[in-house]
């Protein structure tokens, strides 16, 4: 199982990279077969650079380079493969020098993060093909979510079923796969080989996490999360015939709050690295959010490509400044101060006779965490680096964020993490290595844009606020059924409506790290002008 970290478009680059580990698994594993992850040639999702002539023809060139160089052990390896004008998602095996077989991903998944139906037209048929002199199903990905390829597969005399993946991360997805894999076992009555693609790509992360079940539902090999590598399994036939999978290496699934911080260290790291940024700036409040995404960057590119920056207002406490410097001494990251008080009262003075006569409100709170965003943003601009804005999903959700101020960054690695968590995930990182002082987690969150401000003045407890966004952001419950659920229906409705009219915000929100069944962004697409329904 070849569970691999590829990059979208870098036709040439996965290539060499899936010539380099079938090589490996043949000279140094003795493998036999090694599998690839789906849409492999290609990264997943391509989206539409597959409406690009010229990314078919590096895959064109890709295939024919894969059957130039590979010999001595079967391949399979997905990619995107074109007959008659249609456009299938293919995994193909290849064998000394040519395509042996063939199968085309009969189930598009068309919902959530995917839209393979812009892109695919759907395979109809089973492929069945020998492999050591046993019948081996080839499928894909969504395939093993639907009956119907399993029994195709029986029908057709397999033995043993393998599943190439590019299937993404969010909370619980493991155990969501490992059932549904034992639910197709009990179909089919043969093992499954489950691969899956590794790695950040925009907003998703892929964990890998992949497995071999055997006829009985045991999960016999499992690769770790959130790491590449090559991971064998033999497989023993008997006299009569039948297949079985001896127990192989089987790394533990990881805690809820483990596989989470993994992710996200995942996320950031190949948003950087694949873009091409020599590091990262992160405006430090010390406050919890600002405290955790710096230790994200720190765990993800090393502390020496991370820079904080302190920009203490007029309304900024002292212990604020002493907690901030303190993340980042403990953290090993290069800091500096920066006021923005001769930028405000720069704002205020040029602003001064629009302002004549009208009362001091939120303008003035914004204006403070613009001057914030310009500064974090030319020093990236200056030192070729990245912004990491700050911000959690309840903030998110609720508009609790300022345009062009606290929003500003090319990627944010909370914009999918409740508040609620982000405790949880701070209490994760100071077990491993107390980073965050004790008071930066008991404190009353504040934005400190205002005389004595705390967040719970403008919103409820993140204690009642998250389980209303969850139910009504990935579950998509009505007010009533929140309500219903225990909730004060002024405040349900109070959340919901800055939900709704907070889309604006969100649409010009950088990309984050998706974490949860729903994220904004590719999950949930709401128009920015509607009427109450």
């Amino acid at each position: 199982m070849a569970q691999l970290n590829l990059r979208v478009g870098e036709v040439r680059g996965n290539v060499a990279r899936i010539i380099a580990a079938a090589a490996r698994a043949r000279d140094e594993m003795q493998a036999q077969v090694v599998v690839f992850p789906e849409l492999a040639l290609t990264g997943y999702p391509p989206e539409d650079l597959l409406l690009r002539s010229d990314l078919h023809a590096r895959v064109l060139w890709g295939i024919e380079e894969l059957k130039r160089s590979l010999s001595g052990i079967d391949v399979i390896v997905g990619y995107p493969h074109e007959v008659d004008g249609c456009l299938y998602n293919a995994v193909a095996l290849i064998r000394n020098g040519a395509i042996a077989a063939r199968y085309f991903k009969q189930h598009l998944p068309n919902y959530g993060v995917f839209d393979e139906k812009r892109y695919f037209t759907a395979g109809k048929d089973a492929c069945v093909v020998d492999i050591q002199g046993v019948p081996v199903a080839l499928t894909i990905c969504e395939d093993i979510w639907m009956p119907g390829p399993m029994q195709q597969a029986r029908a057709a005399g397999a033995q043993v079923l393998i599943n190439i993946n590019a299937s993404p991360y969010h909370v619980g997805k493991g155990g969501e796969r490992e059932a549904l894999l034992r639910q197709r076992v009990q179909e089919g009555g043969m093992p499954i080989v489950y691969v899956n693609l590794v790695g950040g790509q925009d907003e998703l992360v892929f964990d890998g996490a992949s497995l071999v079940m055997d006829a009985h539902g045991v999960v016999t090999a499992r690769a770790p999360a959130f790491s590449e590598g090559l991971y064998a399994q033999d497989f023993s036939i008997s006299g009569a015939d039948e297949i079985s999978a001896p127990p192989g290496v089987c790394h533990a699934p990881l805690p809820e709050v483990a596989s989470v911080y993994q992710a996200l260290v995942l996320g950031v790291r190949d948003y950087i690295e694949k873009n091409g940024f020599s590091g990262v700036v992160i405006g430090v409040s010390g406050g919890i959010d600002s405290a955790l995404t710096l230790a994200l960057a720190v765990d993800a590119i090393g502390a020496e490509h991370v820079e904080a920056v302190q920009m203490p207002s007029r309304y900024t406490a002292q212990m604020s400044m002493e907690d901030g410097a303190a993340i980042a001494q403990a953290l090993g990251v290069e800091s500096r101060v920066i006021s923005i008080e001769p930028a405000f009262n720069a704002f205020m003075q040029s602003l001064q006779q629009e302002f004549a006569g009208l009362p001091a409100d939120i303008t003035e709170e914004n204006i403070q965490a613009r001057c914030r965003g310009v500064i974090l943003m030319a020093i990236a601009n200056k030192k070729r680096k990245i912004v990491l804005s700050t911000g959690n999903k309840s903030e998110m959700a609720v508009g609790y964020a300022t345009l062009y101020g606290d929003m500003a960054g090319g990627f944010a690695p909370l914009k999918d993490v409740p508040k609620m968590l982000v405790y949880r995930l701070a209490e994760y990182r100071n077990a491993i290595k107390p980073v965050i002082p004790r008071r930066v987690l008991e404190r009353p969150p504040s934005a400190e844009l205002a005389p004595d401000q705390r967040d719970e003045d403008s919103l409820p407890p993140y204690a009642v606020l998250d389980p209303i966004l969850e139910l009504y952001v990935e579950q998509d419950k009505r007010p009533e059924e929140i309500v219903a659920a225990g909730f004060d229906e002024a405040t349900v409705r109070r959340v919901l409506a800055m939900v709704d009219r907070n889309e604006y915000k969100r649409r010009q929100a950088a990309p984050g790290a998706r974490i949860t069944r729903r994220a904004f962004g590719r999950d949930r697409r709401y128009p920015i002008t509607w009427g109450a329904i």
